[in-house]
């Protein structure tokens, strides 16, 4: 056990940015630093709720905003790392903390002497004299205390800690589960099982077998390792057994399986949602939401559905005729999608993942989300090696606008075994005014394929638009510029939050990004005027099959969370039943199956959300076509209002009004239809 005087936490650090000093940090250090910054929060309450004087937006609401800094410190190093390189001693101090951080925010919550000062604030808060943000401060705060229990009676409130304690060792639970699948199942390749693969997945497979100290080449359950691998292996049984164990992550069985945590994390979310007045966990989560009730959600959902059915239909038939003329007379399957796909794809557009994938060299699309950043804000980002991090892989840099440093930024972008399947953002430290000019430090972590030794990393096109969204979501929190941490960054509305991201997206497929940072790995020549053409005519393309499996998976979410009751619920059997119920093509899966299914169970983030991809999609496909309609997709006029109205505005404005502040009117929901090939789907 270190002392006090060793352990990082308990001084200033002095680092480049006040990052934290990973190479110095033990395992060790971790829950003394938890027991001391839990203890300095609770002091700071207490000194809130017990001011004989009388409340004032200064001692109970800028109080509340400062207060907890020590623990927000340790929890943004902690489940970054949680999330991004978990041993087995971080999952074990995750697993011992999570209900002791639900204890400490219920305590928050729920404390009467805090919700007294907070409403009688928000009861006079017309005559406060506040400025706009801190009146959206103050409507926040109260609506977050409402919310967490603090107008219940006293036994509610019982009821209410032990519901969210509970759910917070569910969604640990769950999350850790899901990594032990992905992390340990392996399937071990020969070289006759490598037979009409690219060099770039051999590499990679070689280069996973090398990370768990094997020979040969190893299969894993990184989607960086098994889209591709789905895509382009001839070998269909190998296909199938890669596909099945995907798909069954958190329903293997024995300790790490998750039916049993998400059928009593449903039923607890029905009863929060009840105690708090809401007839279903769905109608408590979207009151807070752009969406607003679960039936606005369907609305959208079933009017894609419905359209989205009829494509992946006729895309299953074409698929049918390939395989039948390559001598393959069984009925598709969902492994055999991504192969019959790709072939189809290359006889529509002569495009070849394989000979696709030289042009997206990581290091060359990494810069090209940055060149957008500076046409469109003004931004540039510069290395900064000399920022300690923590993994070797991690790459940061530095933000400038006019010379004036903005913020540090981390790129993670390699699988492990250590990190958690996907991709994310997220803050070691936001962006905020009140405690002085606090710079952002936001991080960007991915699960991209690592290269052997010398090669050089090379990306899927999809890949590529998954970099440039989390660098939107990245460019969200580190061009926030607000005065109170409540309203920093991403801290808005969960279907808005995608917009920024999404919309990012749309750059990376113009031609004068394309044109100049497409540049093929060994030749070193720029993608070619016709390909970037024809890879840019094939955006629709499948475009059935990606909705129906998005869309599946959202209207299953909404499902869940539009019980009223969960007795006995058997959740495999609730999600075959609905599935049948939408009618779910035959031979496709949801893109994220029920057991798996991390934003959703894994805490409360997507939960009942899921859809907000979709909602914030008729946003992105509305607003681009802003740029598109004025003729330069690097507008100044247009690039200032977004940057002012939505990328630095963080929380401090109702969203849909930040959005027609950019756009000069509400979206336009055929849009979305639109950029998805799908408005004339009949």
């Amino acid at each position: 056990m270190t002392t006090s005087t060793e352990n990082p936490f308990f001084r200033p650090w002095t680092t480049p940015f006040g990052i934290a000093p990973f190479p110095e940090i033990a395992i060790d250090d971790y829950r003394p630093a938890f027991d001391r910054a839990l203890a300095e929060h609770r002091a700071e309450i207490e000194v809130i709720a017990t001011n004989p004087d009388a409340p004032t937006f200064a001692n109970t609401i800028d109080a509340l905003e400062t207060g907890g800094h020590a623990l927000d410190r340790l929890c943004g190093v902690f489940f970054n790392l949680a999330g991004s390189d978990a041993t087995d001693a971080i999952q074990a101090i995750q697993r011992e903390i999570a209900p002791v951080l639900a204890q400490h925010s219920n305590a928050i919550a729920l404390d009467p002497r805090l919700f007294a000062r907070i409403r009688a604030l928000h009861d006079k808060r017309d005559h406060l004299h506040l400025t706009p943000e801190q009146v959206r401060v103050l409507e926040k705060t109260y609506k977050n205390f409402v919310r967490g229990g603090a107008a219940l009676d006293e036994a509610a409130k019982e009821r209410m800690r032990a519901v969210t304690e509970r759910l917070a060792v569910l969604g640990t639970s769950f999350s850790q589960n899901v990594l032990k699948d992905e992390s340990t199942w392996t399937l071990a390749l020969s070289e006759a099982d490598l037979d009409g693969l690219p060099d770039f997945l051999k590499s990679a497979l070689a280069q996973a077998a090398k990370d768990r100290g094997r020979d040969g080449y190893v299969m894993t359950l990184g989607r960086s390792m098994v889209e591709p691998f789905l895509t382009l292996s001839p070998r269909r049984d190998l296909r199938e057994t890669v596909f099945k164990a995907w798909v069954r992550r958190g329903e293997m069985g024995g300790d790490t399986d998750n039916t049993a945590i998400v059928a009593e994390t449903v039923k607890l979310r029905i009863e929060r949602a009840n105690l708090l007045g809401y007839p279903t966990f769905a109608a408590f989560k979207l009151d807070e939401t752009m969406a607003k009730t679960p039936g606005s959600v369907r609305s959208l959902l079933d009017r894609v559905w419905s359209k989205a059915v009829i494509r992946a239909a006729k895309e299953r038939a074409d698929l049918a005729e390939v395989a039948r003329a390559e001598g393959m007379n069984d009925a598709i399957e969902p492994w055999d999608y991504r192969f019959y796909a790709e072939k189809l794809r290359q006889q529509r557009h002569s495009l070849d993942e394989a000979a696709l994938k030289p042009y997206f060299q990581l290091d060359r699309i990494i810069e090209a989300s940055f060149e957008v950043a500076r046409r469109l804000f003004g931004v540039e980002f510069r290395p900064r090696p000399d920022v300690a991090v923590y993994h070797p892989d991690v790459r940061a840099f530095e933000m400038f606008r006019g010379g004036e440093s903005l913020g540090l930024f981390l790129g993670d972008y390699f699988a492990r075994t250590t990190k958690r399947s996907g991709a994310w953002m997220s803050a070691f430290r936001s962006q905020e005014k009140l405690s002085g000019n606090v710079l952002p430090i936001i991080v960007n972590v991915m699960n991209f394929a690592k290269p052997a030794e010398g090669k050089p990393a090379l990306l899927s096109f999809d890949d590529a638009r998954t970099l440039f969204h989390e660098f939107g979501h990245g460019l969200h929190g580190l061009l926030s510029d607000v005065t109170y941490p409540l309203l920093s960054g991403t801290s808005v509305a969960r279907d808005f939050v995608e917009f920024p991201s999404q919309l990012y997206e749309h750059w990376l497929e113009r031609p004068e990004i394309l044109g100049t940072y497409a540049v093929h790995a060994e030749t070193g020549a720029p993608m070619p005027k016709e390909l970037i053409d024809r890879l840019i005519a094939a955006r629709t393309f499948n475009q059935g099959y990606a909705t129906v499996e998005y869309t599946s998976s959202a209207l299953v979410d909404m499902a869940f969370h539009s019980l009223e009751s969960v007795e006995g619920i058997d959740p495999v059997a609730f999600e075959k039943a609905e599935l049948a119920r939408i009618g779910m093509p035959e031979g496709m899966v949801m893109r994220h199956r029920t057991p798996h299914f991390a934003h959703v169970f894994s805490g409360d983030g997507y939960s009942a959300g899921y859809y907000s991809y979709m909602w914030s999609e008729v946003l992105d496909a509305d607003g681009f076509a802003a740029f598109e309609q004025a003729g330069d997709v690097f507008d100044p006029k247009l690039a200032e209002r977004l940057g002012l109205y939505v990328y630095s505005a963080g929380n401090t404005r109702d969203p849909l009004e930040a959005y027609v502040a950019f756009r000069g009117r509400e979206p336009d929901p055929e849009a979305l239809l639109v950029k998805r090939g799908l408005a004339d789907a009949a």
